[in-house]
């Protein structure tokens, strides 16, 4: 009889409470067309029948501006009874199926590009899939997919295959050489995601390198052919602080990579490489945003011409050339003020003057490498943006860049999407 009481008050007490609570009666969503509304209530946490709460909702608003087919998202709460709300979504969505270009030069005459195209929202349910063919100097392409939300909405999978060929320089003993470098490789990666902000990646990339000399300095000690297949071991970490307005961005990002590269070649040593990418946004006013990205990266300090870090045009210093020297480490800076200079509807276009700065380690060298003048690069520049704010990622950006320090050279680099 005890225990019936018990159960009976327990059962009344909790009633109560929930009846105070005010409860969502119904979750509608309004304004989605490709992204399916089944997904979309999949990955929301507010559902029917659970209490009203506003934190809930800005989250799962978060979720949705983060998802590429979303231009911007929006919610209405609606009163039916004292106790009963009903809760609406509003989603503005993207064009996601996206051709890319990339194009880069600099005042050698230089000359490469990459073409793409890429659906970011497979089956309405925020599948990528893609692939792009380069030139840069010789053929390559790739293919991938990336599915986050493929096995809940927390765990997904993504399947990279490359098959990338160009020139590159190789230094040592104060020379240079050019080898045609081939990387061929499968990747496959499991994506888990912690909560709205820190998720992570994992995984295993099988590849192939295969170097051919073609000109410039030789040496006993350096192979004119070298061909090996090798295992690397990814871990990718991502704190993802940002907020999207459109296409202006505020806010902090931290995004730390590590790998680790195994030969099958005995010639070959096992080394590891990280870099953490710190990234940080500022709104100014109603036309300004402020974009800055730190980069620190290590690798395994061996004494080889084929070291990981590069300085490069379409990477990290724009004007700088197509991958003008190699280093065992790296510390990058890119700062840029963004400005809007004309906005109508769905075009935007923007202005943008930017510092790119960077030092690298010398193969076999010593941390003071950084702090050499011969290793430091500083270039300033301005360029222009494209913006189509109702297609994902339709921004075409045009950057000028030129040297400030010795023997510095000048360039133009195209390009689909941001900087960084």
């Amino acid at each position: 009889m005890r225990i019936a009481l018990i159960l009976l008050f327990t059962g009344l007490f909790f009633g109560s409470v929930r009846a105070q609570n005010n409860i969502i009666s119904e979750l509608q969503i309004r304004g989605n067309g490709k992204l399916k509304t089944g997904f979309i209530r999949n990955i929301s946490d507010t559902k029917a029948g659970v209490v009203l709460d506003s934190t809930v909702i800005e989250k799962d608003i978060r979720r949705l501006k983060f998802l590429p087919a979303v231009s911007h998202a929006y919610f209405e709460v609606f009163k039916e009874t004292d106790t009963t709300y009903k809760v609406v979504y509003h989603i503005i969505e993207h064009f996601t199926l996206i051709p890319s270009l990339n194009v880069y030069t600099t005042n050698d005459d230089e000359f490469a590009y990459r073409i793409g195209l890429h659906e970011f929202n497979l089956l309405g349910r925020n599948i990528g899939f893609g692939g792009f063919y380069q030139k840069d100097i010789y053929g390559s392409f790739a293919v991938n997919l990336r599915a986050p939300y493929l096995f809940s909405k927390s765990l997904g999978l993504t399947v990279n295959y490359q098959d990338l060929t160009t020139l590159e320089p190789v230094f040592f003993d104060g020379t240079t050489a050019d080898y045609k470098y081939n990387n061929e490789s499968l990747e496959v990666l499991g994506l888990y995601t912690i909560n709205l902000k820190n998720r992570i990646e994992g995984g295993i990339n099988y590849f192939m390198e295969d170097y051919k000399y073609v000109s410039g300095a030789t040496s006993s000690q350096v192979p004119q052919t070298l061909n090996v297949h090798k295992w690397l071991l990814k871990m990718i970490y991502d704190y993802n602080g940002l907020d999207y307005f459109y296409y202006s961005i505020s806010g902090v990002r931290n995004l730390l990579t590590f790998q680790y590269v195994t030969s099958t070649n005995d010639m070959l040593p096992d080394f590891f490489i990280a870099w953490n990418d710190l990234f940080y946004f500022k709104r100014l006013g109603k036309h300004g945003n402020w974009g800055n990205r730190l980069r620190v990266g290590l690798s395994s300090n061996d004494k080889t011409p084929f070291a990981p870090f590069s300085v490069d045009n379409n990477v990290n210093i724009r004007g700088v050339g197509n991958t003008i020297d190699r280093g065992t480490g790296s510390i990058v800076f890119n700062t840029e003020y963004r400005h809007t200079l004309y906005e109508k509807g769905w075009f935007v276009l923007q202005g943008n003057a930017f510092i790119d700065s960077g030092t690298w380690r010398n193969p076999g060298g010593k941390l003071s490498d950084f702090t050499d003048s011969d290793n430091i690069k500083v270039y300033s520049g301005f360029g222009l943006r494209f913006i189509h704010k109702k297609i994902y990622n339709a921004i075409f950006r045009i950057d000028y860049g030129h040297g400030l320090t010795e023997d510095a050279t000048n360039g133009l680099v195209f390009g689909i999407g941001q900087y960084f």
